[in-house]
């Protein structure tokens, strides 16, 4: 019966299903890379003990902590989302010829989510999570942004490649074109931005300040922690790459995209000013993140086709 429902599965899935299948599993990924936001920001990552992937060493723990039910339902949805991209996959290699780019980018993709859950595994067997405050943690959170930004990027072009009646191989991913645009330097400041910003939302997380003023003090005092004093990097940063970002953008504003990324952009600064001045409260966070992943997906898809 199985196999007979899988053989039914493959009888429905045609290109204009598989781009549906693209956008849905992108957007599903966005709402685990939130839920893994969450985790951080609740302090839930030993929710699970240092087990993985048992949660507590079993399959169906006991829920009676918030932090367990945060951890295991953030473990589930990344299993989940793990599945849905190999099944991308699994049905970019049957449906596309070989050298075409969705199957490029879908195995990009794969790659990506596992080493995405490879850095998650890591961070909880090496107990870099709830109020670790190592060099390590913050080294492996940035690493953790720097990858999802790939896994994002990456689905986001699979996409994009899938848009039924698109050609199968596009210049852009020939001949590296985009290394010589304004828009390849920002989309790598973005990255470092993403960076930069999980280093400020771990501070934010282990060193709560009540009020602007009290983190501002605690930021530049002699004995303040290496993640505090971070804290002021990333928005001083974000102007730097807003100024880049809009110059690019402005000059691309023929571009849907473009204008949207725009849009975005403008009010990801206002929200991110005042993420700062209210002292990064947990849902102010949660929206800074969403659109900022909403941001990088206009900016990616906005160079795609500036290389058109």
């Amino acid at each position: 019966m199985l196999a007979r429902g899988w053989a039914q599965v493959h009888e429905w899935v045609n290109p204009k299903k598989f781009f549906q299948l693209c956008v849905l599993t992108l957007a599903f990924v966005v709402l685990v890379i939130l839920w893994g936001a969450l985790v951080r920001a609740t302090g839930s990552g030993a929710g699970c003990g240092e087990h993985w992937p048992l949660c507590n060493g079993q399959m169906l723990p006991s829920l009676a902590r918030y932090q367990t039910i945060i951890e295991f339902a953030h473990r589930l949805s990344s299993g989940l989302s793990l599945l849905a991209v190999f099944t991308m996959g699994h049905f970019a290699f049957r449906l596309y010829p070989k050298g075409h780019s969705v199957r490029r980018f879908v195995l990009l993709s794969m790659v990506a989510i596992v080493f995405e859950a490879a850095v998650g595994a890591g961070l909880v067997l090496l107990r870099l999570v709830e109020h670790d405050q190592s060099v390590d943690r913050a080294v492996s959170i940035a690493i953790h942004l720097v990858n999802t930004c790939f896994l994002v990027g990456a689905l986001t072009v699979t996409a994009w490649c899938a848009v039924p009646g698109r050609v199968g191989r596009h210049r852009f991913f020939e001949g590296g074109s985009l290394g010589r645009t304004e828009g390849f330097w920002t989309l790598l400041g973005f990255i470092a931005l993403s960076a930069a910003g999980a280093l400020t939302a771990l501070g934010d997380t282990l060193f709560q300040s009540k009020s602007f003023q009290e983190g501002w003090v605690r930021d530049w005092a002699q004995d303040a922690h290496f993640l505090e004093r971070l804290r002021a990097f990333h928005p001083a940063f974000a102007l730097f790459w807003m100024m880049l970002a809009v110059h690019w953008l402005q000059s691309r504003s023929s571009s849907v995209w473009a204008r949207r990324a725009m849009g975005l952009l403008v009010s990801n600064l206002v929200i991110g000013a005042a993420n700062v001045l209210l002292a990064a409260p947990l849902a102010l966070q949660l929206v800074h993140l969403g659109v900022a992943n909403a941001l990088w997906i206009c900016l990616v898809l906005s160079a795609i086709e500036e290389s058109r």
